[in-house]
């Protein structure tokens, strides 16, 4: 009996449990804060590997580079919890991971790349007596006044959208045997999204998890209190 008074006496009340709940939730929500900065970081070291690597040697050396930086990011998406607030059509989400990005500059650089390759491919074909016409030359002979009258370079990002609107706008005057295809990469290879875990062994999980489960008891505690008070007024005033 005296073991559990004892053990009684040293109950926690709710208002007890609830100063300890408060700062609890702060501290869950600084870690959390601090794991999505480090993945913004990471994302962005991402994006800066993409746009430097049109000033790379050679495009093995901007393709490792980048492949090094999603590797970090995708590693520590992997094993940590990260909360996230993505935006689409105006509408917001709460999501976990790094949410979608492109990496635009590596798409339009195998873009040109392949380009490239299909006009000298067709150039080839086309003195050898090609009886159809060259869809990437006449997509040039938009696209390069254009890139002249804009500035741009023949390998900027303005001069290989151009290209591709105009390959894809001529297409249909083009019969398929008598033209040769780019093997223009779909972007959807360029577009990534992370997702995290909900939970993972980090300090800021498991302290979002002690929360959750304080939060439970007080919550628990406060329904059998409210159901034994109301049964005690049934009681007090039988009907």
């Amino acid at each position: 009996m005296g073991g559990f008074l004892r053990k009684k006496k040293f109950r926690l009340k709710n208002w007890q449990l609830l100063l300890i709940l408060l700062p609890l939730l702060f501290l869950t929500a600084t870690l959390l804060r601090f794991d999505h900065i480090k993945m913004t970081e990471l994302r962005d070291a991402v994006l800066a590997a993409d746009l430097a690597g049109d000033e790379a040697e050679s495009a093995d050396e901007a393709n490792a580079n980048i492949a090094s930086a999603l590797d970090e990011l995708k590693s520590f998406t992997f094993t940590h919890v990260v909360v996230n607030i993505t935006e689409k059509n105006g509408v917001q989400t709460l999501t976990f991971g790094t949410g979608p990005f492109y990496l635009e500059h590596q798409y339009h650089r195998a873009a040109k790349a392949a380009i490239s390759a299909a006009e000298q491919k067709a150039a080839e074909i086309g003195a050898s007596g090609n009886p159809g016409g060259n869809i990437y030359a006449a997509a040039s002979a938009v696209c390069d006044p254009e890139a002249r009258r804009m500035g741009w370079t023949w390998d900027s990002e303005g001069h290989v959208n151009c290209m591709l609107r105009e390959i894809a706008a001529r297409q249909s005057e083009y019969e398929i045997t008598d033209r040769i295809l780019a093997d223009i990469p779909d972007t959807n290879l360029y577009r990534y999204n992370f997702a995290s875990p909900i939970f993972a062994p980090t300090p800021a999980a498991l302290l979002a998890l002690l929360s959750i489960i304080l939060a439970l008891i007080i919550l628990v505690r406060f329904l059998i209190w409210l159901v034994v008070e109301i049964s005690l007024i049934f009681i007090k005033n039988p009907s």
